[in-house]
Order: C-alpha cells, then structure tokens, then sequence
C-alpha cells in the first residue's frame, strides 16, 4: 500500500479501561497508523480520568460525537463498590455507555462476526442474528431506595400545573429495596423507526419482544407505538421488499430464536437487549465476536465492542505475562467507524481500507491463526494459538497481501 489514506474530518476517540485499553492502542499501532493519516479528537474515558473530571469527559464525548458525527468507543468500567475501593473513586460513576446512550438516544445495533473456522454452539444458527437494543431508559436511567423498614411506598406523578396521580406501590411489613425507572414516548419511536429502517436496509425480518401480559402499561406501550410506527409508515415498503415484522412475548421469542437459523433482526427493550445479545454473541461463539453501533435518530454513530474491559488478562499483563486475548470485536469498532467516515465524507479509499482490514482479520483465523478462546471452539484441523500481539501481526501480514479479497 503506497502512502497513508487521508482523513477530512476526524472520528471522536473514546479510550477505555484495562485490558481493552492494551488491545486499543495496539490495533491502533499496527493495524491504523501504518495506513491511515488517522484523525482523532481524543478523550480519555479511562476510569481514573472520569473520576478526576466529575464525569464531564464523558458528556464532552457524547457532544464531539454529535458535532462531527462519527465516534469509537474502547471498552469502560462501570464501577461497583469493589471497583470504587480499587480506584479511590470519589462517586460511583454511572455506565459512560449509559450516559452516551442517553444523550444521543437511538439504538444499537449488536451483530455477531462470523469465521467459517468456528462453528456456533446452537447448531441450528447459520446466519447472524442482529440485536437492536432501545438506548434509553429502564433501569439504566433508574432510581433506587434501599427501605430500612416497614412503610409504604407510592408512585407519584405531578404535572405542570401542580395535579398529582398517586398509587401504591407496596406496604412493607420489614426491610426491603424498590425501583423507579421511566421511557420517553419519542425515544421508543425513535427506536421503533431505526428499527424499521435498518431491517428495509438490510432487508431482514424484524421481531420486536417485550413482555406486554405481566407490564400492561410500561412494555404495552412499547408494543403499541411499534404497531402504530409500522401501520402509518412501513408496512407497504416491507410487503414490498418481501420481509415481515412481527411481535410476540420475549419467553416466547427466546424459544423461537433457538431453533432459528439467524438471518433476522431481535429489537428488544434496553435491559433485554443488553443480557440477549451476550446470549446471541456467545451462542455463536464468543462475545469478543460481537460488534456494536449505537445509531442516534439524527444519524450519529458510535462504534464499540459489546464486550467488557477483560479484567483478568489485564491483571495476567500487569504480571508482564503474555496474554491471548481476542481483540477482533475492538477492531471491528474500529473498522466500522473508519468506514463509515469514508462513507460520509465520500472517502472510498477510507471504506475500502476498513474492508480490506476485516477480511484480512476474518482470513487469519479461517487459516487456523486464532486466540484461545477461539481454538477451543475450533476444529481446524491446523488451528495454532497465539497471542494477541501475534494476531494482531497475522493480521497485518495478509493485509499487506495483494492476494487478499476484499
């Protein structure tokens, strides 16, 4: 590859924590700047950094991806009361995913990264299943009461002009915890109608689940709005392209999407997407094989893993021990994001590259060339355990290949 491909406009860079951060910086090194006269507008979402800025990185974060439209996101910590002891916090910080989600609102899009080398733990699965998971709300926005005894507890609603609807939530006869969480009627269409779009792009089928005979008003009015956005909007262009929508109860769904052969897209409420698409990631074959985008309604990416920092290879590096780590949903973030500022800035060399570098990273491990979470689901017949450092070096091999297919 002669000369570096040049950028117009810079991608918002979110660095995270432990052993992601590690894997983060040398795709960065290996795989991006050789190629690319990368652009970034850094911030550092690093655990320390959120705790000495109040958090404000990550709202400063969530803007710069508004104003330039395009951000990828390293793996973070969401820290509990150990995490807090460990780093000295001064608060326990909500999910920066959460706080990013909810300042774009939107969906994510979870798709699993699919190598011929590795055959699926359902075997009935043959093409991705593709997680939408709603942006907002439940209990990531929610609030939350330790009770210390026995009371009663209400849900009380007042409105502009100071009237109150007031109804009972439980009478505690000793110590107990309660919730209150909310949704926004223009975030779930919002959700409904990047759903619709997303299945006419890809011309999938869409299933939406929630569970609307136990929550009669909270997940019925998913269920509604979803009806209604479909009815007034999309049902013609589905028949049109030949797809279908459909809803049924997430039990239901769970069942269906088990004896399935994939090819669908599964929107699902904020909480059940966050638990189902580890469960499609992981019934394929690894989470670290599933990458996300998180789609705003004015058209604003974020691209990330759907996995978590990987404590305990971290604290093995930190022994200046070698580490075999799949860093392939990282890289597909990175990919994503560079291609898609190709795209919207008419770069095709940009987008091109982006291709070039996932088939590359999908031709390793199909030769047998894989971390060792991979080689346990493997049969190749070669297969050969290496570490990250190594993989990541295969990978540059064949992207420097002219025999590679993009």
């Amino acid at each position: 590859m002669a000369g570096k491909i040049g950028m117009a406009v810079p991608l918002v860079e979110m660095d995270g924590d432990e052993m992601t951060r590690i894997l983060w910086h040398m795709i960065r090194e290996i795989l991006i700047e050789p190629y690319v006269d990368l652009r970034t507008e850094y911030y550092d979402l690093g655990l320390k950094n959120r705790d000495e800025t109040g958090d404000g990185v990550t709202l400063d974060a969530a803007s710069a991806v508004r104003r330039l439209g395009v951000g990828v996101k390293c793996a973070t910590i969401t820290p509990n009361a150990q995490r807090m002891e460990e780093y000295g916090l001064r608060e326990m910080w909500r999910s920066p995913n959460a706080t990013i989600r909810a300042h774009l609102d939107g969906t994510i899009f979870r798709v699993p990264i699919l190598a011929a080398s590795i055959k699926p733990f359902v075997r009935t699965w043959k093409k991705p299943i593709t997680i939408a998971r709603h942006a907002y709300g439940d209990i990531y926005r929610g609030v939350e009461m330790r009770v210390p005894g026995k009371g009663q507890a209400h849900l009380v609603f007042t409105d502009g002009s100071g009237s109150r609807q007031r109804i009972s939530v439980h009478d505690f006869e000793g110590p107990g915890v309660l919730m209150g969480m909310h949704n926004l009627d223009g975030s779930i269409t919002s959700f409904a109608r990047s759903c619709f779009r997303f299945a006419l792009e890809t011309k999938q089928d869409l299933w939406f689940s929630a569970k609307d005979t136990v929550s009669r008003i909270y997940d019925h009015r998913f269920k509604d709005i979803f009806t209604r956005i479909f009815e007034e909007e999309f049902k013609e262009r589905f028949g049109q392209t030949g797809i279908r929508y459909f809803y049924t109860l997430i039990d239901d769904a769970a069942a269906r999407v088990l004896g399935s052969e994939g090819g669908f897209i599964w929107a699902c409420k904020n909480y059940d997407g966050d638990v189902m698409s580890d469960l499609v990631g992981g019934g394929f074959g690894s989470i670290a094989m599933m990458n996300s985008v998180l789609v705003s309604p004015e058209e604003k990416f974020v691209y990330e893993a759907a996995h978590g920092t990987v404590t305990k290879h971290y604290y093995e590096h930190l022994k200046g021990k070698f580490t075999s780590t799949n860093p392939m949903a990282t890289l597909f973030a990175w990919t994503g994001a560079l291609r898609k500022r190709g795209e919207l800035d008419g770069c095709i060399e940009l987008a091109r590259f982006s291709e070039r570098l996932e088939r590359s990273a999908e031709q390793a491990i199909n030769n047998g060339v894989m971390t060792g979470d991979l080689a346990k689901l493997s049969d190749h017949p070669g297969k050969r355990v290496v570490t990250s450092a190594e993989f990541l070096g295969e990978v540059r091999s064949r992207l420097e290949d002219p025999r590679t297919d993009v």
